[in-house]
């Protein structure tokens, strides 16, 4: 029991962790493209450098590189999963603020439980339900300005295909039952996504845009960091302990966390909606947070 309930602590501070790191995408995202770079060349320095950081972490855990074909399989789909969720992702910042886009992802904790209970018969607990609603009006307060424009629609579809492949990821990362290090998955997945985003523009004959300010290495350092390494270790960890339906809800995070950095880096204003949200979104992670383990999360 003590060992349950260590675990499940362990996991549910992973999975915040993780909301948080991912939570910094738009900052390194938004502060390259004014430097100049193309959305397919901040992925490949994103995901290039982050995967030969965690390579140098493996070879120093003398961890084996060596996969057997089911594990290749599952590392394959969560490698291709993230590359369309990241790519998408990042798209639509050309097509909308990145806080519009932060509201609109976080509907994937909603397709994660949704998925888990018509799939694998996952039975959705009054704890979810109500952390879902909360955490979900929460982030809508984060970024409701009341104004009447219209959304890009290449934009919305864009990040609910990131939201869906996001989902999805999450679920694989708990289902797919990888028994290997954290580290190890991360540098599979990162792998993947390198090299879709130097090929691509190899095929279509798009110039890789180069890093030519310290800003834009830094930038890039920490794309590779924090949103990648840290948060895909983190999540990893906290899909297998916790399960993919909590950890997505934690991921409510992502958004305040862009919230914050608005306030606190670019001077922002802190407003009574904004309170209210940070405090419902707060309440969703407590209940979740609170709510009674199972001994095999799902």
């Amino acid at each position: 029991m003590f060992k349950t309930r260590n675990r499940k602590f362990l996991g549910t501070l992973a999975g915040i962790a993780a909301a948080v790191c991912y939570g910094t995408n738009p900052l390194g995202a938004l502060n390259l493209y004014s430097e100049g770079l193309s959305t397919n060349s901040v992925l490949l320095y994103r995901f290039g450098i982050a995967s030969i950081i965690v390579a140098i972490v493996l070879i120093a855990r003398k961890e084996s590189f060596k996969v057997n074909a089911r594990e290749f399989k599952v590392l394959s789909a969560l490698g291709i999963l993230f590359v369309v969720s990241s790519f998408t992702l990042y798209s639509s910042f050309h097509y909308m603020d990145a806080g519009v886009a932060s509201t609109l992802l976080f509907t994937y904790p909603i397709m994660t439980a949704v998925i888990m209970a018509l799939f694998f018969k996952e039975r959705i607990g009054w704890q979810v339900v109500v952390s879902i609603l909360l955490s979900f009006v929460g982030v809508s307060l984060l970024y409701w300005s009341g104004s009447s424009g219209r959304l890009s629609t290449v934009g919305v579809l864009l990040v609910l295909v990131s939201a869906l492949t996001y989902a999805v990821y999450i679920i694989i990362s708990n289902r797919g039952h990888l028994q290997m290090s954290p580290f190890k998955v991360t540098f599979y997945v990162l792998l993947y996504c390198a090299l879709f985003n130097l090929i691509v523009p190899l095929v279509t004959g798009q110039p890789i845009d180069g890093l030519h300010t310290p800003k834009a290495w830094f930038y890039a350092l920490w794309l590779a960091v924090v949103p990648s390494i840290f948060a895909l270790t983190l999540l990893s960890y906290a899909a297998k302990h916790i399960g993919s339906t909590p950890t997505s809800i934690l991921g409510a995070l992502e958004p305040l966390t862009a919230v914050l950095i608005g306030i606190f880096i670019f001077n922002e204003e802190f407003s009574f909606r904004l309170a209210i949200g940070i405090v419902l979104i707060l309440a969703a992670v407590i209940i979740i947070i609170l709510k009674p383990s199972k001994s095999n999360p799902s």
